[in-house]
């Protein structure tokens, strides 16, 4: 008995932020049974397995991705037979749009109350308060930014503290958190800093801002992934949408998911062809210039072979479906490109291999500014090493080379795939 021939499959993930995190989960992928080839992709959010069907399927694959510290998208479930919808181009599109439009509100809320906060600490005596009073104002609207704004960072952090590892949320909630749990103890206890001759200057104003720039740093990613979808998007678009079936004597237009192969269906002058299929009846001449790049029409008759969201001339054909959906050669197209999209180019798993170890390496190296800066620091020795260490926490970032790479890859594909 022979063993059966690997199969191929990809699932969403949540919860990535950089490559630390896409080598973590290909490596537990990789450490799994009966999956023989991982790739994860941090752009697209994605992925790509290939298992043995004897031993692993989608459920060893989530708990080997859960196993990881992150989360599994769950998936539409997709005939051969289904018509292409904008899903094939992105099928996560609509969380995407929602977490777009949550880091948006919560980019914009954090920013301006961190503007807000500047003002009111730069002019306290303007507005009839000491520095302690003003401490006190502001500590609700700074709470509220790093706990709701910034929960994102803080339960992300937690679940990979618990998984034993650290990511780029690690680095941001322990900047941020360091940052306004000083002012909180400044403000509830400023007599410890004044003791020691350090005026009890807080960082609310540090920790929403750096929340709020994050975050719209994640916006644009999540817009840039977005529209990185865009090409496939303009496949899909080729597609007709509906087809007019021949059943007996009556012909009638119906959606194309309605569609089956060995249907036969009437394609009149100037119409897309709905379906891949063979002409039993008539003939014309058909642009297949979305397929070929011929700019010249190619002649079809009875017998002949036509493709899908090709473009009929001036003659009526009836052809019988053969291929319909994702099984058609638009669909398979589409497939490939979204393939395309998520699997890795050399320099982009070079880039991983660099990144692997420099969130770890950048949390030690703030501890170490911290403890130096305290140790060896002029007064006040406290604020300058709390200021040094987030400083290493937040302005070390891969984000850029975790995502222009794979970003850039897609980008790319998406231009030769519209030209």
């Amino acid at each position: 008995m022979t063993d059966p021939e690997p199969i191929e499959f990809s699932v969403g993930v949540e919860g990535m932020t950089c490559a630390s995190c896409v080598n973590r989960i290909e490596r537990f992928l990789h450490n799994a049974d009966g999956i023989s080839a991982a790739n994860v992709n941090l752009a697209t959010e994605r992925a790509t397995v290939a298992v043995d069907p004897a031993v692993a399927g989608r459920a060893e694959v989530a708990a080997a991705i859960e196993a990881a510290g992150y989360d599994v998208r769950p998936e539409r479930t997709l005939t051969g037979t289904a018509a292409l919808s904008l899903d094939d181009a992105d099928p996560d599109a609509d969380l995407r749009a929602r977490e777009m439009r949550d880091l948006g509100i919560k980019a914009v809320v954090s920013i301006v109350v961190a503007i807000a906060i500047m003002i009111l600490m730069l002019w306290p005596s303007a507005f009839g308060m000491s520095m302690t009073e003003l401490n006190w104002l502001l500590l609700i609207p700074a709470t509220f930014v790093q706990f709701w704004a910034g929960g994102i960072f803080l339960r992300n952090a937690w679940r990979q503290a618990r998984h034993r590892t650290v990511s780029m949320d690690t680095r941001v909630a322990l900047g941020t958190m360091a940052a306004w749990g000083y002012s909180v103890m400044v403000t509830l206890a400023p007599s410890l800093v004044t003791a020691a001759g350090i005026e009890p200057v807080t960082y609310f104003d540090s920790s929403a801002m750096i929340i709020g720039l994050i975050l719209t740093g994640r916006w644009m990613e999540a817009r840039a992934k977005s529209r990185a979808s865009g090409a496939v998007a303009a496949l899909v678009g080729l597609g007709a949408r509906t087809a007019r079936r021949i059943e007996g004597d009556a012909e009638t237009d119906v959606p194309i998911e309605e569609i089956r192969p060995g249907d036969l269906v009437r394609v009149r002058p100037g119409e897309k062809v709905p379906v891949d299929g063979i002409v039993v009846a008539g003939s014309s001449n058909l642009d297949e210039s979305m397929l070929t790049g011929e700019p010249l029409p190619v002649a079809r008759g009875e017998g002949d072979p036509v493709i899908g969201a090709t473009l009929n001339g001036s003659g009526t054909i009836v052809l019988r479906a053969t291929h319909v959906g994702r099984d058609a050669v638009l669909g398979q197209i589409v497939r490939m490109v979204r393939d395309a999209q998520g699997s890795k180019a050399p320099i982009q798993r070079v880039a991983d291999r660099v990144i692997e170890w420099f969130v770890p390496l950048v949390i030690a190296l703030a501890a170490l500014t911290f403890v130096a800066w305290w140790a060896l620091g002029p007064e006040p020795a406290l604020t300058l090493a709390l200021v040094s260490a987030i400083s290493v926490l937040i302005i070390a970032c891969p984000c850029a080379m975790g995502l222009v790479t794979p970003t850039a890859v897609m980008v790319g594909t998406g231009r030769a795939a519209e030209s």
